[in-house]
């Protein structure tokens, strides 16, 4: 039996037939003005694009399932690490940072990590990247790190003098830069890549004592990444390769995988951590706060419609669940503002409520209004709290422990003795974690984009982040100096 056909409407539902035709008078004449549905497409169509996210504008996303597979109870009293076994379902979003819709997945880029747990008791997002660092530490230097990173306002060109002067005047960089120009810099696709929360959270347990945690995603694939002139070659072979590895993998049942694990610190290991545990500019050692296996995520759904969920999906670091918390991580801090603002702007105040926003909890609050209310807006109960009417309550066993601080002074420059020390971990990664190979590829690649500095300003930048390399190891700084033909004296 033939399936029975559906009848073209306008977004009304008010069936219509002139969809290739507009109406107009006589077979020559000009078009009516009472041809509506000329004008609802037409005008649909000119607002099918919103606006583009500042960073992480390009990406690709996909479902799948978190399973709880170790013991983490000591630490959290989440219910969804309550108990081994426990599942969730997850929606994760990887980007590249820099770019914008239309560039290229191979670029040199840190690439975006966000994951999206659906949890009983709300929705968690861990918004990381595929490293563990970031480039800076203070979110007041966010705009304009990002300004370097994208076109230069009188030529519209990408500017490498605008990103060397950038990172030879924040030596914090230098940790991120190290990892951005070696090999990590440009990952195979985003299934042999890891993932990162990169700030320190905290976890809290049934006896309400609080230790601060970095997640880590472990890809199950195995790393693979592209050398330079192989991520340049994909550029113009498939600019689109990153997002169309993961959609064939899934497609064919090959669902990539990533282990969760944690590394743990103690409020008192903190306060003798040699650099302040809350700097997103430095790791914590692996030696000294080894991995904890928590769980394992599973992508095998791409989403049918990737404007509805890919487009249209909000991450924010302050989405946390009981027994997952926060820090005084500045950087942290500061996305806890700048990302729900970013969704406000780009999505509307009510982003929550579209689909792969919604939570599976229950959801009960007292906001109404705004653009693109679509679950009721509350009908007729108060929009207004405390009230006699709604039985709604705040709960005070998810009421998080007081944190101690540990001081009472505010001080825009007040800091940490070691704060100034960008080279040692830096250094340490040159020399013990990158192989002979990776530290050929890694100055072969700090050389090619430092070629493209120019301006009367050249030596001075040149030098300048010269002596940076030159604290974090002498070798790497001589030798990429030999390739610039540069003079440096240290």
């Amino acid at each position: 039996m033939a399936e029975k056909k559906k009848k073209l409407t306008t977004a009304s539902g008010i069936p219509y037939y002139a969809n290739e035709d507009s109406m107009t008078v006589g077979p020559r004449g000009p078009i009516l003005l009472q041809d509506y549905y000329l004008h609802e497409k037409l005008a649909h169509f000119n607002r099918e694009r919103i606006p583009e996210r500042v960073v992480h504008a390009k990406g690709t996303g996909a479902f799948g399932k978190f399973t709880v597979t170790g013991d983490i109870t000591k630490y959290t009293k989440a219910k969804l690490f309550s108990k081994i076994g426990n599942e969730c379902r997850v929606f994760v979003r990887f980007s590249t940072v820099g770019g914008e819709k239309g560039s290229a997945d191979t670029e040199r880029d840190p690439r975006g990590f966000a994951v999206k747990f659906y949890t009983e008791e709300g929705n968690w997002d861990l918004v990381g990247n595929n490293t563990p660092v970031f480039f800076i530490k203070d979110p007041k230097k966010f705009p304009d790190f990002i300004h370097t990173q994208k076109r230069d306002p009188k030529t519209n060109l990408k500017s490498p003098t605008m990103m060397w002067d950038f990172w030879s005047l924040n030596p914090e960089s230098l940790h991120q830069v190290m990892i951005l120009f070696s090999d990590r810099g440009t990952p195979d696709g985003y299934r042999h890549m890891n993932g990162y929360g990169s700030h320190t959270f905290s976890m809290i347990n049934g006896k309400n004592e609080r230790v601060w945690v970095k997640f880590h995603f472990k890809t199950r694939q195995g790393i693979k990444n592209f050398t330079d002139s192989e991520a340049e070659a994909m550029k113009g072979k498939d600019p689109d390769y990153s997002q169309r590895d993961l959609v064939k993998a899934i497609s064919k049942a090959d669902f990539p995988k990533w282990t969760l694990k944690i590394q743990v610190m103690t409020d008192e290991q903190a306060k003798k951590f040699r650099w302040n545990p809350f700097d997103l500019t430095k790791i914590w050692s692996q030696s000294e706060y080894p991995l904890i296996e928590a769980g394992e995520m599973e992508l095998n759904e791409i989403p049918a419609n990737y404007f509805s969920d890919v487009e249209q999906s909000a991450f924010a670091p302050s989405h946390t669940i009981d027994g997952i918390g926060l820090s005084p991580d500045k950087m942290l801090q500061g996305r806890i503002l700048a990302y729900p603002d970013a969704h406000r702007y780009r999505l509307g105040v009510n982003y929550e409520q579209i689909p792969v926003n919604r939570p599976i909890s229950q959801v009960n609050h007292h906001q109404r209004d705004g653009f693109m209310t679509v679950n009721g807006n509350g009908g007729d109960s108060p929009n207004y709290f405390p009230n006699s009417f709604d039985n709604i309550e705040a709960d005070k066993n998810y009421k998080e422990p007081p944190l101690k601080l540990d001081s009472d002074i505010a001080d825009v420059y007040d800091r940490n003795q070691n704060d100034d020390d960008h080279y040692t971990q830096a250094g340490n990664l040159f020399r013990k974690v990158m192989t002979e190979q990776d530290r050929k590829n890694t100055i072969s690649n700090f050389i090619c984009s430092m070629s493209g500095i120019s301006g009367p300003k050249k030596d001075e930048i040149v030098s300048r982040q010269l002596s940076h390399f030159y604290k974090a190891d002498k070798e790497l700084a001589a030798e990429i100096a030999k390739g610039l033909n540069f003079k440096f004296k240290a």
